[in-house]
């Protein structure tokens, strides 16, 4: 199978054409749900169609272990593209690690303005014009409204689209009446996608709380795989 061909075909398709072709640049979408259950994975899943698309991504994350985000991209790699048949399979892995940068912060030390500062110095001193950037395991218990706020501004300035996971936790309810997560009532306002994930007996469903203006919308037929964690269209 010829790259082009395997981008056209991937589920990413039907993921992003179920939220108007996707993110734009300067917007913010979320994948939420409790731990555990496949955030990381849809970030992957979304960064890898962006590199296999011959674009730049950094993942930044805010977890104490990193090594397991490298996993994810391995895993993901070997499980959706070396099944494919997929030609130059090899020159294709090599430009996706020449157009990923990982980093990795420490949210409880650090202020949104000094978190800015390096990606910025990233973007235009190192000429690493990223499209896309992904930030997981950023813990929105602990935020305040204007470092989501300043993210948005960054992602104007600097004509890029961000993706953020959420856990949510706590007693319930854990959501609100359009199936947004309660965590999520200061900033809301900042994202223009909000996507849950919610566990069935035989899969996982991504649910669209919010597409822009419009909340509570009628879902896509979109699932992962509760093995392999991948998306699934049907």
């Amino acid at each position: 199978m010829v790259l082009s061909e395997l981008i056209q075909r991937s589920p990413i398709r039907v993921f992003m054409n179920s939220i108007h072709g996707g993110l734009r640049p300067g917007e913010q979408g979320i994948i939420a749900s409790p731990s555990g259950v496949g955030k990381t994975s849809v970030l992957v899943q979304i960064a890898l169609d962006k590199l296999l698309q011959g674009k730049k991504v950094i993942h930044v994350s805010f977890t104490q272990h990193t090594d397991h985000v490298l996993t994810w991209y391995e895993d993901i790699f070997d499980e959706f593209i070396r099944k494919k048949n997929l030609e130059n399979e090899e020159d294709i892995k090599n430009d996706i690690v020449k157009n990923r940068v990982l980093m990795k912060f420490n949210q409880a030390g650090l202020t949104a303005d000094q978190i800015l500062k390096s990606l910025r110095a990233l973007i235009r001193d190192g000429g690493f014009n990223a499209e896309v950037l992904i930030i997981d395991g950023f813990d929105f218990f602990l935020a305040e409204k204007n470092y989501i706020a300043a993210f948005k501004e960054f992602a104007a300035e600097m004509g890029i689209l961000v993706w953020y996971s959420c856990t949510v936790r706590g007693e319930e309810p854990l959501y609100d009446k359009r199936n947004i997560p309660l965590v999520l009532s200061s900033y809301a306002d900042h994202f223009e996608v909000i996507i849950v994930l919610n566990p069935q007996p035989d899969h996982i469903a991504l649910t669209v709380s919010r597409d822009r203006d419009a909340c509570s919308l009628e879902n896509p037929a979109l699932r992962l795989d509760p093995k392999t964690l991948l998306i699934l269209a049907e």
